[in-house]
Order: structure tokens, then C-alpha cells, then sequence
């Protein structure tokens, strides 16, 4: 077994605290994406986990030993980071073996292992080049099968593909699935880039200001987010924010705002009357409104984005700026007079106060 558990996790750096009371439990096999802005201590807790930085409180355990005084060696975890840490003047091959050289295994096992896992990462050609021969790609793979080789219980992964270009950087985010796939290793992952934690993760753990903001599987988080930060960090373009008043009417509730009046049966929520609510509204649920839709915005195309099969068209609500996702053979023309409807089922609301989402499910709000 190589589940994780941070139990009740501290780190202050001085007076500053950094991470507070943080506790998760991460399943064997289990892929873990650590997501969040920068400065939100992500990066931190996979150094706590790794080792290589103090504990101020609480215990890390992996695969149910505490490993708060164990050096990074004595811990069987490997990390790859951003930056490739490659030894320049050493061979592919030598950069692979050198931790097991330092190990004393023996050079046949040494072979052995390294025909495996070269092979798995498709580095056989490349064995006896020089890092500077190679690509960026290629570079971060030898970063990989080097933490491969030790055959760890745990992969601990920081920003593994910041350095590389878009293109590269989707070809890896599939060669860490499929790596994932094949060897079942409980892994932990950070990044600030949410395209990567929703294709990788088994879970996401949402962080903000070294605490978790929500944890769930990708399809949660985008489609029930549980505060409004998390609705405003996931999913691209960016959900549409409206600040509304919630009134009960006989038949149901109105949300009222600037140039709003919406009317909903409000099954599902928790409502009030007179509350102060942000409705949120993501760009691809909006519909072209057919001329009899109820809840329309309405407003002039000011700026249209071309994004392949779809288009994202920003029109002007009263005073409020609305995008729409739209197929890009149906977009409208800068200027053009457009027409959107929302489903009832597709809208979040939030409450304006506390940030929390207004759902009957998520009254717990964030969870840990």
C-alpha cells in the first residue's frame, strides 16, 4: 500500500503561516492533482511530502508509517521538477543510472532496468547523447525516468511541463497519463494550470492561501463548485458573475439585478428572501435565445473570439460585459443585436456575503 495521509498539517516560516491545518487522505493508485494561483502553498506540501521541507505541525504518513523524521531517501518517493536538473556533462544513460550507481547496484541490474524504462518512455534512440541534445520534451522525460528507475511508491510531480511550449506540453500531459495507467503509482501532482488537472486527475485539490478550498473529482469541481473562488478558477473562458437579489414570489423566487429579472422555481437551493446572491453563469450554457425563451440577456456583440469550432462572443448586458460560447459557424458580427437563455438547471448562485455556494448538496461548502 502507498496511500498518503496529511493529518492536521502546519508550516509557518517564522511568524507567517503558510499552510494551516491541512488534511487529506490520498487512496493507493491514486492520482492527486494539487491545483490553485500562485503563493497558495501548493508547491509547499509536495516538499513537506517529499521531505525536503520541515513539518511545523501535524504528521505526513505514506503507506501507513509516519515519515515526518525520515530523510527524502528513506521516504520511497520520487520527484521530477520543473526544472530538469539534469547533469550536463553526463549521458543520457549516466543521468538515468546515477542514483543507482550511488545505491551500488549492480551494473547488469543497472542495464536491466534502464532497457525497461527507456523503453516505456520511448528513450532508447537518446541513451548516449548529451542532455543539450535533446528537446525540451526529451529532457523532461529523462527527468521522469530517472525518478522511474527507483521504482518509488510515490511520484511527486512540481510543474513538471511549465518549461515547455503548448504543443509539447499536451503531448506530455498524455505520456504521464498513459505512464499513470500502466504502472498504477500513487502520484501527487501540482500545477497552476487547470487544463492539466482536469485531464490528469483522479481528484483535484483546490487550494487558496495554504488551505483546501474543495476537493472532488474534475467533474465536480466544474460542475458543482462549492464557493465562488472555485467557480471563478475553473473552467475556460471564465464563468459570468451577476450580483442579483433573491425575492420569493407565489410560484417561486426572482433574481433581480441590473437589467435582471429572472424567474426561477428554485428547487434544489437554499434561498432566502431579500439575500444578496452572485449568479454565476458559465459562457457555454447559454443558449441562443428562439424569441419565447424566459430568462434572457439580451445586448450588442462588441467583441467576438474566434476559437476554432467555437466562438466566444462578449455583448453588453445594460452596463455588465457577458461572454457567450457559441459554435462558431452560428457566431454573431461585431454590433449585432444577440439574444442568450439560461436553463434554471445550468445556473449557480452564490451567496454575496460569504461566497458560498447556494446549493441544498453543497451547504457543507469547502471540504477537505
Amino acid at each position: 500500500m502507498s496511500n498518503i495521509v496529511c493529518a492536521n498539517i502546519d508550516k509557518s516560516y517564522g511568524a507567517i503561516n503558510v499552510i494551516n491545518n491541512f488534511n487529506l487522505d490520498v487512496s493507493d493508485r491514486e492520482f492527486i492533482v494539487f491545483l490553485g494561483p500562485s503563493g497558495c502553498g501548493k508547491s509547499t506540501l509536495l516538499r513537506m511530502i517529499a521531505g525536503l521541507e520541515e513539518i511545523s505541525g501535524g504528521t505526513v504518513s505514506i503507506g501507513g508509517k509516519e515519515v515526518n523524521d525520515l530523510e527524502p531517501r528513506d521516504r520511497g518517493v520520487a520527484m521530477v521538477f520543473q526544472n530538469y536538473a539534469l547533469y550536463p556533462h553526463m549521458t543520457i544513460y549516466d543521468n538515468i543510472a546515477f542514483g543507482l550507481k550511488r545505491m551500488k547496484v549492480p551494473k547488469d541490474q543497472i542495464d536491466e532496468r534502464i532497457k525497461a524504462v527507456s523503453a516505456t518512455l520511448g528513450l532508447e534512440p537518446y541513451l548516449a547523447r548529451k542532455p543539450a541534445e535533446l528537446s525540451g520534451g526529451q529532457q523532461q522525460r529523462v527527468a521522469i525516468a530517472r525518478a522511474m528507475i527507483k521504482t518509488p511508491k510515490v511520484f511527486l510531480f512540481d510543474e513538471p511541463l511549465s518549461n515547455l511550449d503548448a504543443k509539447l506540453r499536451h503531448h506530455m500531459r498524455v505520456e504521464i497519463a498513459r505512464l499513470h495507467q500502466k504502472l498504477q503509482t500513487t502520484t501527487v501532482y501540482v500545477t497552476h494550470d487547470q487544463l492539466e488537472a482536469m485531464t490528469l486527475a483522479d481528484r483535484i485539490v483546490l487550494m487558496r492561501a495554504g488551505a483546501i478550498e474543495q476537493v472532488g473529482t474534475p467533474a465536480e469541481i466544474y460542475e458543482k463548485p462549492r464557493t465562488l473562488f472555485v467557480a471563478g478558477f475553473i473552467g475556460t473562458p471564465n464563468m459570468n458573475f451577476l450580483n442579483v437579489v433573491i425575492h420569493q414570489v407565489e410560484d417561486g423566487w426572482l433574481l433581480v439585478g441590473d437589467g435582471i429579472n429572472f424567474r426561477i422555481e428554485g428547487h434544489g437551493f437554499r434561498l432566502q428572501h431579500g439575500q444578496k446572491a452572485t449568479l454565476g453563469i458559465r459562457p457555454a450554457d447559454l443558449l441562443v435565445s428562439n424569441g419565447a425563451d424566459v430568462n434572457v440577456l439580451s445586448g450588442t456583440a462588441n467583441l467576438i473570439e474566434f476559437h476554432g469550432n467555437d466562438a466566444l462572443i462578449t455583448f453588453t448586458h445594460g452596463d455588465i460585459e457577458i461572454g457567450a460560447l457559441v459554435k462558431a459557424s452560428s457566431r454573431a458580427k461585431p454590433g449585432d443585436q444577440v439574444s442568450f437563455s439560461l436553463l434554471e438547471s445550468r445556473l449557480h448562485l452564490f451567496d454575496a456575503q460569504s461566497g458560498v455556494s447556494l446549493r441544498e448538496d453543497d451547504a457543507g461548502g469547502a471540504t477537505q
